[in-house]
């Protein structure tokens, strides 16, 4: 699949597909969802060391000095809170090197509690293959798929070749709205007339729209 790679000063020379505005400042671009991530909530499987680890500030993306390698074996899971609700763009990943690059990485919207033992069962909401490299590489999610995101789960299934694989920064761009914390309010009828209810709109046929 398609992707973009960031080289260190953030402004690559290669094209973009995307439409987000960069800044000057350590933020990087306007759309960096960095401040809106519950980093103490951060939880990382297979790997000895913490989640929050690789969820760094834009001015520490290319900084090796932490990173996340699997334990057991070549795999791991990376789930993520947001602070909010979140419309993805994009996920920015650093891996590898060489054979320590994930062979790819599978996405789950708002599946806070998925782990080794259920993750085969569930369709993911879209996949990325990675690419090997030293950059950090961005992949454009499928904006409706990701249109109201409390949290992330990244499984990577597999190296591209060692026995362990190598995580050193994972990013987000998107757009980040408080949640409603109002309360619901219920209204009872007497009696249900059907002539007052319009019909919810895309509630026929298959609720599914997982992708493989």
């Amino acid at each position: 699949m398609s992707h973009n790679h960031h080289d260190g000063c953030g402004h690559e020379s290669h094209d973009h597909d995307h439409d987000h505005d960069h800044d000057q400042s350590d933020l990087g671009p306007q759309d960096n969802l960095f401040l809106h991530i519950d980093r103490d909530h951060v939880v990382a499987l297979n790997t000895s060391a913490e989640g929050r680890d690789v969820i760094k500030p834009w001015h520490q993306r290319l900084d090796e000095s932490k990173s996340l390698e699997s334990d057991a074996d070549d795999q791991m899971i990376i789930r993520i809170p947001f602070t909010g609700s979140v419309r993805l763009r994009s996920l920015l990943l650093k891996t590898g090197p060489l054979g320590q690059t994930p062979i790819k990485v599978a996405l789950f919207a708002n599946e806070p509690n998925l782990d080794f033992d259920d993750i085969s069962h569930k369709g993911s909401t879209q996949e990325f293959e990675i690419a090997q490299g030293r950059e950090i590489g961005e992949y454009a999610t499928k904006t409706a798929k990701f249109s109201n995101l409390s949290s992330i789960t990244l499984f990577f299934p597999g190296s591209q070749g060692d026995d362990t694989i190598q995580i050193y920064y994972v990013g987000f761009l998107g757009h980040w709205s408080q949640r409603n914390k109002n309360p619901v309010i219920t209204v009872y009828e007497a009696q249900a007339n059907l002539a007052d209810h319009e019909k919810i709109q895309g509630t026929e046929g298959n609720f599914s729209s997982t992708q493989q």
